[in-house]
C-alpha cells in the first residue's frame, strides 16, 4: 500500500431544517444556531477538518442559509494566493440534469451528487462526507488510516452507545473485524457489538468514501425513483448488498491531540433540550466537552469586543458570575449570573439574577429580573422585573416555546409588551 497521504476534500452537510429547534431555527438554519458563547454549530465540523489537515472543503448549504454564509465568508477565509485551501458553500441551485428534472437537495445523497462536478474537478483519492450540526471534536486523519489500512470502499463513523439507547439511531452491525454486515434503522431491539454485550454502533452521519466507489454509488442511487437519496436509508445499504467493503469506526478510539482518555463526547443537539443541556456541559467543573485545548485550537469570528466587565460590590448588588461561560463585551453590573453561558455583548443589570440559562449576543437583562433554565436569542431586551422560566402559563401567553423540562426559548428580536 501507497504511504502517500491520500488527498481528502471535505463535504460538509449543513443544509438542515432543524425544525424541532424552533424558534432558534425560525431564521437560521441549524448549522449556523450560536453555541457555547461565541460559536456557530457549525464551528466545530469546521475545525475537525482544519485541525485534520483537510484544507479543501466545501459546505453544502439550502434552507434559511443567510446567516450561515454571512458567517463563512466573514469568518472562515484562506489567503486567496493558498489554491489548494478553501471553504466554499455550494447552497442548492437546482441545476437541471436529464434523469432529475430541476431538484432542490432531495436527501443527504443526492446533496453530494448535484454537485459531483466539484468532486471531479479536484480529482481527491477520498471525500470525507460529514455532519455540520453536531457537536464533538474528531482527528479525521485516524479514521482515513483506518480507511486505508482496512482496504474500506467506506469507513462510517460509529458512537458506541449504551444498547437501551439505541433504539433512538441508526444501528451498525460488525463483525468481529468492525466490517458492517448490516444496518438496522431506529431498531426496537438494536444487536450489541460482539463481545460488548450492553454496547452497539449508532451511525454518527460522519463517512469516509474512496472518491471512484462514492461516484458510483451516486450515479445508481440518482436513477432509482423509489430511493429518498439519503445516505443511511438508500446508498449505504444498497452499497452492502452489492458487495462493496464498509467498515465501522470506532468514535471512542479517535485521539484528540491534548486530551487524555477516550474521546466518547458527541451531542446531536436537534431538540432545545439538548441544545439547553449542551451547553450546560461547557459550565461544568471538569467539562466532558473541553473548549481550551490549546492543542485542538476551535476557531469562530473574530469580532472585536472589548474585555468581559463585572461592577458593584456592596451589599446584595454584586457582580458576579459564578460556573460560567462569558464572553467578551459582556457587563454583569450588580447582577448575579450562576451556570449559565453568556454571549458577546449581553448585558445583566443590577438585583437581576440568571440561573442555567444561554443568553445570546446583545441580550440586556433589565434590573431584578429572574432568569432560569432559558435560552433567550439575540437581540432581546427584557424589561426590568421580569420573570422567564419561572411561570410556563405566563411564558406560553408571551409566545415562548417552553418544554415539558421546563426549558423556555424566547426567539431572537421578541419585543415585549
Amino acid at each position: 500500500m501507497s504511504t502517500r497521504s491520500p488527498k481528502t476534500v471535505g463535504m460538509v452537510l449543513a443544509g438542515g431544517k432543524g425544525s424541532r429547534l424552533h424558534p432558534l431555527t425560525w431564521q437560521r438554519t441549524k448549522p449556523a444556531v450560536p453555541f457555547g458563547s461565541k460559536y456557530r454549530i457549525i464551528d466545530f465540523a469546521l475545525n475537525n477538518m482544519i485541525n485534520s489537515g483537510i484544507f479543501g472543503i466545501f459546505v453544502l448549504t439550502q434552507f434559511k442559509a443567510q446567516s450561515l454564509t454571512e458567517h463563512i465568508q466573514r469568518n472562515w477565509r484562506f489567503g486567496t494566493f493558498l489554491t489548494d485551501y478553501f471553504i466554499t458553500l455550494a447552497p442548492a441551485q437546482m441545476y437541471l440534469y436529464e434523469e432529475l428534472g430541476a431538484e432542490w437537495y432531495r436527501g443527504t445523497a443526492d446533496a453530494i451528487y448535484q454537485n459531483i462536478h466539484l468532486i471531479e474537478g479536484i480529482g481527491p483519492d477520498l471525500v470525507a462526507i460529514f455532519s455540520g450540526d453536531h457537536i464533538y471534536k474528531m482527528d479525521i486523519t485516524h479514521m482515513i488510516q483506518y480507511h486505508q489500512e482496512n482496504g474500506a470502499d467506506v469507513t462510517i463513523a460509529a458512537y458506541p452507545t449504551p444498547l437501551a439507547d439505541g433504539r433512538r439511531f441508526g444501528v451498525l452491525q460488525v463483525d468481529r473485524d468492525w466490517r458492517i454486515t448490516e444496518f438496522q434503522e431506529k431498531p426496537l431491539e438494536p444487536n450489541p457489538i460482539p463481545g460488548r454485550d450492553d454496547t452497539c454502533l449508532a451511525s454518527m452521519g460522519n463517512y469516509v468514501f474512496s472518491t471512484d466507489k462514492l461516484l458510483e454509488l451516486l450515479r445508481k442511487d440518482a436513477l432509482l425513483r423509489e430511493s429518498e437519496h439519503d445516505f443511511g436509508k438508500d446508498v449505504l445499504p444498497m452499497a452492502l448488498e452489492e458487495g462493496y467493503q464498509l467498515h465501522a469506526y470506532d468514535f471512542a478510539r479517535n485521539p484528540i491531540p491534548g486530551q487524555e482518555g477516550p474521546n466518547t463526547y458527541w451531542r446531536d443537539v436537534g431538540t432545545l433540550d439538548s441544545y439547553h443541556e449542551a451547553n450546560m456541559d461547557l459550565v461544568a467543573l471538569e467539562p466532558d466537552f473541553d473548549l481550551y485545548n490549546e492543542e485542538w485550537p476551535l476557531r469562530t469570528s473574530t469580532e472585536y469586543s472589548p474585555p468581559a466587565k463585572f461592577v458593584h460590590d456592596l451589599g446584595d448588588r454584586r457582580g458576579q458570575a459564578l460556573n460560567s461561560i462569558v464572553a467578551g463585551g459582556v457587563i454583569i453590573s450588580g447582577a448575579t449570573v450562576r451556570d449559565s453561558v453568556v454571549f458577546r455583548r449581553a448585558h445583566v443589570h443590577s438585583y437581576a439574577y440568571v440561573e442555567r440559562s444561554v443568553l445570546c449576543d446583545y441580550v440586556e437583562i433589565g434590573r431584578h429580573c429572574v432568569i432560569r433554565n432559558a435560552i433567550i436569542d439575540k437581540n432581546v431586551s427584557v424589561p426590568p422585573g421580569t420573570t422567564i422560566g419561572v411561570d410556563p402559563e405566563q411564558d406560553r401567553a408571551r409566545g415562548f416555546t417552553v418544554m415539558p423540562s421546563g426549558v423556555t426559548a424566547v426567539p431572537k428580536r421578541y419585543q415585549f409588551e
